[in-house]
């Protein structure tokens, strides 16, 4: 699960690469014309060029930002040096880097969330409930879509995909027709999803710790989230085979504790969204608070299976930090 989230550390990098751009408020003199706005521009676009071509040079994308984004500094710094403004160039760097440290940090306690709702096993008790209840594949198209929708709103839309076409690939293992289009509704639900909130992104995530727009507003993109939805898959509806996938009975029960993490992870956002609406903290301290609760709740976990020396099976092996690392 962690390498899912190399995309989405890396989109909160690139933020780092464009301080004439992003920033130029924060410096005193714009080179937007002078050889060093190209030169920042050249080794943004290099930068990003070797991250398309991951794939071919097997090298994670991280590398080629963080050292576009060092160099990139390092030519502005020597710059405005030069012209005896240091003190600007400083003041955009620290800006671009808390930017940076709220995006990041309010990642890593949601992916920890995410990855810790997966070892307890709660999506996999998701795919579970949908195969016992031996719904058509027309229903299951549905089914798999709607929850894809609202789940992106909250636990991103990359991982709601991901999580939900594993789903799809089981209860269709038999019919590659319906995988095929499932798996495409599940990615078409899972973005639009994720535009009407300000978890469903980083994009929206960087709008919204931005201060650019309150956390409601985004509510007002609802509807045409779930037209953008609803339109191609009543379209790839009438193409779903009409049968049901073979009867199974898979039983899968939540580790013990993940009712409690799940509880845990909505009590986190709604303190994100209060203590951002109300009191005007970044959202990134809700987000923290709601780590440390994690945390807690992970030590009363271990003590309790330690004293009620239950069997193997049934321990809770649950290191908070290793999910964190």
């Amino acid at each position: 699960m962690a390498l899912r989230y190399s995309r989405r550390a890396i989109g909160a990098c690139a933020s780092l690469l464009c301080p004439l751009t992003a920033n130029a408020s924060a410096l005193a003199t714009s080179y937007t014309d002078h050889w060093l706005g190209y030169s920042v521009l050249g080794l943004f676009a290099v930068a990003y060029v070797m991250v398309m071509l991951e794939e071919v040079t097997h090298m994670r994308k991280s590398k080629p930002v963080m050292l576009a984004a060092g160099l990139i500094w390092a030519l502005i710094a020597a710059v405005y040096a030069a012209h005896g403004d240091s003190p600007s160039m400083t003041d955009a760097v620290r800006h671009h880097l808390l930017d940076f440290a709220e995006i990041f940090l309010f990642l890593l306690v949601a992916m920890t969330y995410i990855n810790t709702l997966e070892e307890h096993r709660v999506f996999d008790a998701l795919r579970a409930w949908l195969v016992n209840r031996h719904f058509g594949y027309r229903t299951l198209f549905w089914c798999t879509g709607i929850l894809a929708f609202f789940i992106s709103a909250v636990a991103d839309n990359l991982t709601t995909a991901l999580v939900l076409c594993a789903v799809v690939t089981a209860l269709g293992r038999d019919n590659p027709r319906f995988v095929a289009l499932g798996c495409i509704n599940l990615v078409v639900a899972a973005n639009a999803g994720g535009a009407f909130s300000p978890f469903g992104d980083i994009t929206t995530l960087m709008v919204w710790q931005k201060g650019v727009l309150d956390f409601w507003v985004f509510f007002k993109l609802f509807i045409p989230s779930l037209v953008s939805f609803t339109v191609p898959a009543f379209f790839m509806h009438f193409a779903i085979p009409s049968g049901a996938p073979a009867r199974t009975h898979q039983a899968i029960a939540v580790r013990p504790g993940g009712r409690g993490i799940i509880l845990l992870f909505a009590l986190t956002i709604t303190l994100t969204v209060m203590g951002h609406n109300f009191w005007r903290l970044p959202p990134v301290f809700g987000m923290m608070l709601g780590l440390a609760c994690l945390q807690i709740y992970s030590y009363l976990l271990r003590m309790k299976s330690t004293r009620a020396q239950t069997t193997t099976s049934d321990v809770v092996e649950f290191d908070i930090f290793r999910k964190i690392a």
